[in-house]
C-alpha cells in the first residue's frame, strides 16, 4: 500500500529522533485538553438534563432531543468538515474546530429558549468527531510507526478523564451555580485548548495534494467501511449496558442515589486505565487486540443480569465495561491503515460510527425493556451486539487476509 507506506514513512521522520519527547508530550497534552472539553460537555449534558429542562421550561422527556441533537452534530459535522477542509493545515484546523466549539458551548450556556438550545447544541457537536481525528492524525505522526495507537491513546485520554473530572465538576457547579455555568466552564475548557495548540502543536504544511475529492475516495475502500461497523455494531453493547448502568442500581440494585455516581466514576477510571493498555496492544498486533477486546465485552456484558442484584459486583463489572472502550483508540489506528491517502474522511468519521453506536445500543436496550424484560436485558443486548461486532471483525479479517494473497 504505497499511500500507507508514505504515511508511515512521513511519521518516521516526525518521530521523536527529531522532536524531543517533552515536546511530543505537551502537543499529546494539548490534544487530549480538547478531549477532555469534549467528553465534559458530551456527559455532562446527561447530568444536566433535569435542571435546563426546568430552566427552559420543558419536560424531561423533550429536554432529551437536546443530546439527540448534539449527537446528530457529530454524525453530520465528523464528514462534511473532514471533506470541506481537506487543504487546511492539521494545526489551522484543530485551533479552528475549538474556537467553534467554545462559541457554541458559550451560546448554549445564554440559550433563552428549547428552540435555541436545539440550534446551538447541534452546532457544538459539529466539531467533535472532526476535532478527534485530525487530532489523532497529528498525534500519529510525532511518534514513529510503532507507537502510533498508543499516541492516539493518549490523546482520547482527555475524554475518559473527563468522565471521571469534568462531569462531575460541571455537574457541581450546574447545580450550585445554575445549568448555565455547566456549559461555561465547556467553553472556557475550549479556549485553553486553543491557547495549548497554539503554542505546542507544530505548524505543518497542508497535505500535499489534499482535495475534498481525495477525501471522498477513502468511501469507495472496503475495509474503511467494515472498520466503521465493527464500532457502529460492537460498540453499541457499551452503550446499551452504559445508558441503564443507574437505572438497574437503583431498582435492581437498590442502592441509594449518592451511590450511583461513585459506580458510574469507576467505569471512568476503568475507560482511562483500558485506553492505554489496548493502545499498548494494538501497537503490537491492532486486529487480535480489537478481536479480543470485543470477546472480553461479550463475556462481561453477558454478565450484567447475575451482577445487579449486589453493588460490588455491579461495581466491578461496570469498572471492567469501562475498560472495554480501550477500543476506540484501536479502530481509530485501523483506520489509518486502511484508509490511504484520504485519512482525514476516515478518522472523522470513527466517531460518527460511535455516536451510531451511542443511538443504537439504548435504543436496542428500550425496546426490550418495554417489552417486558427488564433492565438486565441491556447485558443480553450488550451481548448480541458485541457477538455481531465480533462476526463483522472476522469478515474484515478474512477479507483483508483474501486481499494479501490475491496481491501476493
Amino acid at each position: 500500500m504505497p499511500a500507507l507506506d508514505t504515511f508511515r514513512t512521513g511519521a518516521a521522520r516526525a518521530s521523536g529522533r527529531e522532536r524531543p519527547a517533552a515536546r511530543v508530550g505537551l502537543v499529546l497534552f494539548a490534544l487530549a485538553m480538547g478531549g477532555f472539553a469534549i467528553g465534559t460537555t458530551e456527559f455532562a449534558t446527561m447530568s444536566l438534563l433535569p435542571y435546563f429542562a426546568k430552566g427552559l421550561g420543558i419536560d424531561q422527556a423533550t429536554a432529551g432531543h437536546v443530546i439527540s441533537a448534539y449527537a446528530l452534530g457529530v454524525v453530520v459535522g465528523a464528514p462534511a468538515i473532514a471533506v470541506l477542509a481537506a487543504k487546511l493545515a492539521r494545526r489551522t484546523l484543530l485551533i479552528a474546530l475549538m474556537l467553534v466549539f467554545a462559541v457554541t458551548n458559550a451560546a448554549s450556556a445564554l440559550a433563552p429558549t428549547y428552540g435555541w438550545m436545539l440550534v446551538f447544541r447541534f452546532m457544538s457537536g459539529l466539531p467533535h468527531g472532526a476535532y478527534f481525528g485530525v487530532a489523532a492524525l497529528m498525534a500519529s505522526s510525532l511518534v514513529p510507526p510503532h507507537r502510533r495507537a498508543l499516541a492516539v491513546g493518549r490523546t482520547m485520554i482527555g475524554l475518559t478523564v473527563a468522565t471521571v473530572v469534568g462531569v462531575p465538576f460541571a455537574n457541581v457547579l450546574g447545580q450550585v451555580f445554575g445549568w448555565r455555568w455547566g456549559f461555561v466552564v465547556v467553553a472556557a475548557f475550549a479556549l485553553a485548548t486553543v491557547g495549548l495548540i497554539a503554542l505546542f502543536a507544530p505548524r505543518g504544511d497542508p497535505i500535499a495534494g489534499a482535495s475534498p475529492l481525495r477525501e471522498l475516495g477513502t468511501l469507495a475502500r472496503r475495509q474503511v467501511w467494515l472498520t466503521l461497523a465493527i464500532a457502529a455494531v460492537g460498540f453499541g453493547g457499551m452503550f446499551a449496558v452504559y445508558s441503564y448502568a443507574a437505572s438497574t442500581l437503583l431498582t435492581i440494585t437498590g442502592t441509594g442515589p449518592a451511590m450511583v455516581p461513585v459506580v458510574l466514576c469507576l467505569f471512568g477510571v476503568g475507560a482511562t486505565l483500558g485506553t492505554l493498555a489496548a493502545s499498548w496492544a494494538a501497537d503490537k498486533a491492532l486486529m487480535a487486540t480489537a478481536g479480543g477486546i470485543l470477546a472480553v465485552a461479550a463475556v462481561l456484558y453477558a454478565l450484567f443480569p447475575l451482577a445487579a442484584p449486589h453493588v460490588w459486583s455491579m461495581a466491578s463489572l461496570v469498572f471492567l465495561i469501562g475498560a472495554a472502550g480501550g477500543l476506540s483508540p484501536v479502530l481509530q489506528t485501523r483506520l489509518m491503515d486502511v484508509a490511504g491517502d484520504a485519512q482525514t474522511l476516515a478518522a472523522a468519521m470513527n466517531h460518527s460510527a460511535f455516536n451510531v453506536a451511542n443511538a443504537l445500543g439504548p435504543l436496542l436496550t428500550g425496546m426490550a425493556i418495554e417489552a417486558g424484560y427488564g433492565f438486565t436485558s441491556a447485558g443480553w443486548v450488550g451481548c448480541a451486539l458485541a457477538l455481531a461486532g465480533i462476526a463483522i471483525w472476522a469478515v474484515s479479517l478474512l477479507d483483508m487476509r483474501n486481499r494479501g494473497k490475491s496481491a501476493g
